[in-house]
C-alpha cells in the first residue's frame, strides 16, 4: 500500500477545501488485532493495527492520532494517568516475539496461542478484559525474559545495554518504583506508611538534608536484592520502544503522520520519583465550565514554578524535567497533541488533601492569576497577574478574570509553551505540531500565549450552540490554524447523539442551519440521520480551519461511548475493534449509518457557494460517484 492507492477525487478535494491534516484518533486497547495474536487488547504495532493503518490511509486520512501511551496500572486502564516516560508493555505485539530473528523465540508459540485461547468474552468480544490482558501479558514477557536470560544472543545483549544508557535518566527510577511497589504489598506510594508515619521508601528520590546518605545506599541495596526485576523491566521497555521505532517506519512508508498526546497528568509512579520537582501544598483540577459544570478534582501533581526559570533548563529543575518529556515526544512522534494546555499556562488548583476534594476543586483559583485572594494566600507567591488586572466581578476561571497583560507577563506565562516550540524546532518541526486540546475555555493567559506562537483551539461541532452566533463550536468561527471535529474520546458518538436529538427540536434546528449553510434541503435533512450527520461533517470540511479530526468510532459508525469523563466504569477505555472491521464498516456504509468521506466532501465542496460549485463540478461529480462505489 502507499500514499498513490488514496482515490486522486479525495485527494484533490481536500486540497481544494484547504484541509492539511485529516486526523483519524484511535488508542492503544481499541486497535484490531487477528486471531490468535494477542491476549484481548489491541496494539498499535500489531499485525491487525497494519491493517487499519492501510484502511485509513486509503480513505484518505493524513495522520492517525494516538492516546498517550505511558504504562497503566494494574487497577487504573485511564492512558491519562499512564507514565510519562516509559511505554505501556501492554501494547507489545506478543505475535512478533514468537517469530525470533535470532535463535529460539523469546515466547513460545503455544504460550500465545494458549493465552489467546482464554480470552474472556463475557462482557463481549468488543471489550478489553483488562485483568486478564495485564496478568496474560505479564506472563508472557517474563517467559520473554527468561529466555533471553538463559540464551543471551550477542545482538540483542549489545541493544539492551544500548537502550539501557540511552535512556537512564528515567528508566532507573521507573524499574525501582516497579520494585517498591512489590515490596510493599503491591501498593502505590502513598500507601506505604508505616504506623501513621511517612516510610523512608516514600522519600527515595526526595530526602531531606540528613537523608541522602540513606537514600542512596536504599537504592544501592533495591538494585542489587531486586537486579532480575529490575533488568527485566528494562528489557520489556526496550521491546516496546523498539516496535515503536518500526510503526514510525510503516507510518512512513503508508505516507500517513504519527500524532502523540501529552497527557497533564503525572502517574503515581511519575509523582515518586520527581517529587523534589512538584508543589506539594497544591493540586491541578478542572474548574466549572461548560464542559464539565461541577468541575473535576484531578488530583494532578504540579511542577513546582519555582524551578521554572529558564536557566534551570540545563539543570534539575521543573523546566528540565518538562523538556526531557518533550524531547522524548518528538523523538517518537510527527506531532503532539497537548492534553490541557491551560495546565502549563494557568492551570485551575485547589488545596491537596481535602477531605471533599469536588468541593476543594469548585472554590479552587489559576495558579498564575492570584495575587491577593484572601482563601488561598499561598498563592500570591506564583502570581504573575497583578491585583489591579483582575476582573473581580467575574468568577475566577471566567476567561476574562485577568483583563491585560504586558509582555513580560505573557514571557513568564508562556515558559512551558516556549519549551515545547524550542524542542519542536530541535527536532526539525515547528509550533504547528502542537496541536492544543482547547475546549469550552480560553482564558486570557492562554490566549496570548498560543497567539504568539500562532497556534488554534479545538472546535467540537456536536457541541456547539446554534442561538449563539459567537459560540466556540460553530464552524464558522473556526480559523485556519483551528482543529474541527464532530467529536473526540470524552464525547457520545455522533450515531448515538444524533438519535438522541431525534426526541427533541435539536435535529431540526440543526437540519435548518446546514441547509441554510450548505444549500440543501431541510426536511430532507431532519428525515434522514445519517444525511444530516454527512452534512455536519461537511460543514466542517468546508470550514475554514485546516485540521480535521475525527475519532474511530464516528468514522466507522460505532454508537458506544469510548469514555464518560467524571465516571469510573469497566467499559471506559475498554472498546476495542474486531477483525472484521472493514467488513463492519461497509455494511454500515451501505445503511448510510457510517462516515463516508467523498460523500461529505462532495457536499462540502458544494456548499462553498455557487461559483466554487462550478468551478469544482467535475470534481464533486467524482466524488459522489465514488461515494455511490464506496456504499456498496
Amino acid at each position: 500500500m502507499s500514499p498513490d492507492d488514496t482515490p486522486l477525487a479525495v485527494t484533490d478535494a481536500l486540497q481544494a477545501l484547504g484541509v492539511r491534516h485529516l486526523v483519524v484518533g484511535i488508542h492503544d486497547p481499541a486497535f484490531p488485532g487477528l486471531d490468535g495474536d494477542d491476549v484481548g487488547r489491541g496494539s498499535p504495532y500489531s499485525r491487525g493495527a497494519d491493517s487499519w493503518y492501510r484502511f485509513v490511509r486509503g480513505l484518505g486520512f493524513t495522520s492517525v492520532q494516538l492516546g498517550p501511551q505511558g504504562q497503566t496500572s494494574d487497577n487504573n486502564t485511564s492512558p491519562y494517568d499512564g507514565t510519562v516516560f516509559s511505554r505501556n508493555v501492554l501494547s507489545i505485539a506478543l505475535r512478533e516475539l514468537t517469530e525470533s530473528e535470532h535463535g529460539a523465540p523469546l515466547v513460545r508459540p503455544e504460550t500465545l496461542a494458549e493465552l489467546a485461547a482464554h480470552v474472556p468474552t463475557n462482557r463481549g468480544k468488543d471489550r478489553v478484559p483488562y485483568g486478564y490482558a495485564w496478568n496474560g501479558q505479564r506472563r508472557a514477557l517474563d517467559e520473554a525474559f527468561s529466555r533471553f536470560s538463559k540464551s543471551k544472543p550477542a545482538e540483542l545483549v549489545n541493544r539492551l545495554a544500548a537502550f539501557r544508557q540511552h535512556h537512564a535518566a528515567w528508566l532507573e527510577r521507573d524499574a525501582l518504583y516497579d520494585v517498591l511497589r512489590g515490596v510493599h504489598g503491591g501498593r502505590g506510594f502513598r500507601d506505604w506508611n508505616r504506623g501513621g508515619k511517612t516510610h523512608p521508601d516514600q522519600q527515595l528520590w526526595n530526602p531531606s538534608p540528613e537523608q541522602v546518605a540513606a537514600s542512596e545506599q536504599r537504592r544501592a541495596e533495591l538494585t542489587q536484592q531486586h537486579r532480575r526485576q529490575i533488568d527485566a523491566y528494562a528489557f520489556a521497555q526496550m521491546l516496546v520502544h523498539e516496535q515503536h521505532v518500526a510503526l514510525r517506519s510503516r507510518c512512513r512508508d503508508l505516507g500517513l503522520g504519527l500524532f502523540g498526546d501529552l497527557q497533564i497528568g503525572l502517574s503515581d509512579q511519575d509523582v515518586f520519583s520527581y517529587a523534589s520537582v512538584l508543589l506539594h501544598d497544591y493540586v491541578m483540577g478542572a474548574p466549572p465550565s461548560r464542559t464539565t459544570p461541577d468541575g473535576q478534582p484531578w488530583n494532578y501533581a504540579l511542577l513546582d514554578p519555582n524551578q521554572t526559570d529558564a536557566k534551570q533548563a540545563e539543570g534539575d529543575g521543573a523546566l528540565r524535567l518538562f523538556l526531557a518529556r518533550m524531547d522524548k515526544m518528538f523523538d517518537e512522534y510527527d506531532a503532539i497533541r497537548i492534553d490541557h494546555p491551560h495546565g502549563l499556562v494557568c492551570p485551575w488548583v485547589y488545596r491537596a488533601g481535602q477531605a471533599n476534594p469536588l468541593f476543594a476543586v469548585q472554590r479552587g483559583a489559576r495558579l498564575h492569576s492570584s495575587p491577593d485572594l484572601p482563601d488561598h494566600p499561598r498563592l500570591a507567591r506564583f502570581a504573575i497577574a497583578a491585583p489591579g488586572q483582575l476582573r473581580r466581578t467575574v468568577p475566577r476561571f471566567a476567561d476574562d478574570w485577568v483583563t491585560d497583560l504586558r509582555p513580560e507577563q505573557i514571557d513568564r506565562y508562556a515558559i512551558f509553551f516556549d519549551a515545547m516550540v524550542a524542542s519542536a524546532h530541535a527536532h526539525g518541526r515547528n509550533a504547528q505540531a502542537l496541536v492544543c486540546e482547547i475546549l469550552s475555555t480560553l482564558p486570557r493567559p492562554l490566549k496570548a500565549v498560543l497567539d504568539r506562537h500562532g497556534l488554534g483551539r479545538f472546535r467540537v461541532v456536536q457541541k456547539a450552540n446554534l442561538v449563539d452566533a459567537s459560540d466556540v463550536y460553530r464552524s464558522e468561527n473556526a480559523r485556519p490554524e483551528d482543529w474541527i471535529m464532530l467529536g473526540n474520546h470524552d464525547t457520545l458518538p455522533i450515531w448515538n447523539l444524533v438519535r438522541v436529538w431525534g426526541r427533541t427540536d435539536r435535529r431540526t434546528r440543526w437540519s435548518s442551519h446546514l441547509a441554510a449553510r450548505l444549500g440543501l434541503d431541510a426536511k430532507d435533512l431532519a428525515s434522514r440521520p445519517g444525511l444530516l450527520i454527512h452534512a455536519i461533517f461537511a460543514d466542517m470540511l468546508a470550514s475554514k480551519a485546516e485540521n480535521v479530526y475525527v475519532f474511530f468510532t464516528d468514522l466507522l459508525g460505532i454508537d458506544r461511548a469510548y469514555n464518560i469523563p467524571g465516571t469510573v466504569d469497566d467499559d471506559n477505555w475498554s472498546l476495542r475493534l474486531g477483525s472484521e472491521f472493514e467488513r463492519d464498516y461497509r455494511a454500515r456504509l451501505a445503511r448510510d449509518e457510517a462516515l463516508n468521506l467523498p460523500k461529505a466532501l462532495a457536499m462540502a465542496l458544494g456548499g462553498r457557494g455557487t461559483e466554487f460549485r462550478r468551478s469544482h463540478g467535475e470534481l464533486i461529480a467524482a466524488l459522489e460517484r465514488l461515494a455511490t462505489t464506496s456504499a456498496r
